[in-house]
C-alpha cells in the first residue's frame, strides 16, 4: 500500500507506532486546540484553509488547556510527556511530516522553542463570578505572577 493511499487514521496509527514519545491524546488535543484557536482568532465562520502561526497555536494550546483542564493543565501535559513548548513543536511537525496537518513556508519548528514555561503558564488565580443575566456561574483564570514569561529552558 503506498503512502498516498493511507487514510488519515492509518497515517496517525503509523506515526504513533514510529514515534512513541507522545500518546494519541496529545495529538488529538492539538487538533482540538487548533480548532478552538481558529475560532478565537478568526471567528466562527473561519475558512478551512486559514492558517495560524506557531506562536498563535501555542497561545491557543495554553488558553484552551485552561478552559478544558484549568490549573491542572501542566499536570495533564506532563502525563502526556509534554514538559516544554518544544514538545508541542515536535507533535505539530510530526503531524506535518505524516501529512496530517498543513504547513506554510514560514513555519519552523523553532517557533515552538522555549516559548513559555508550562508549569508557570498554569500558575493561575481562579475568578468565580455569578452572571445574573444568564443565571449561571462564570469561571475564569488570571495569570498569578503577571505577564507570562518566555521559558528559561532551551
Amino acid at each position: 500500500m503506498s503512502e498516498t493511499a493511507l487514510t488519515s487514521i492509518e497515517r496517525l496509527e503509523k506515526l504513533l507506532r514510529t514515534d512513541r514519545r507522545y500518546p494519541q491524546e496529545a495529538y488529538n488535543f492539538v487538533y482540538e486546540a487548533l480548532d478552538w484557536t481558529l475560532r478565537q482568532v478568526r471567528g466562527e465562520a473561519s475558512a478551512v484553509d486559514v492558517h495560524v502561526s506557531g506562536t498563535e497555536l501555542l497561545d491557543g494550546i495554553r488558553r484552551y488547556a485552561l478552559v478544558k483542564f484549568g490549573p491542572l493543565g501542566a499536570a495533564v501535559f506532563a502525563g502526556w510527556g509534554i514538559t516544554r513548548t518544544d514538545d508541542w513543536g515536535e507533535i505539530v511537525f510530526n503531524l506535518i511530516d505524516y501529512d496530517l496537518m498543513g504547513k506554510q513556508e514560514s513555519d519552523r519548528k523553532e517557533d515552538f522553542r522555549a516559548a513559555y514555561d508550562i508549569p508557570r503558564a498554569f500558575d493561575v488565580d481562579l475568578d468565580i463570578d455569578y452572571d445574573d443575566a444568564k443565571d449561571r456561574w462564570k469561571v475564569s483564570y488570571r495569570q498569578r505572577r503577571g505577564r507570562l514569561a518566555r521559558s528559561a529552558c532551551n
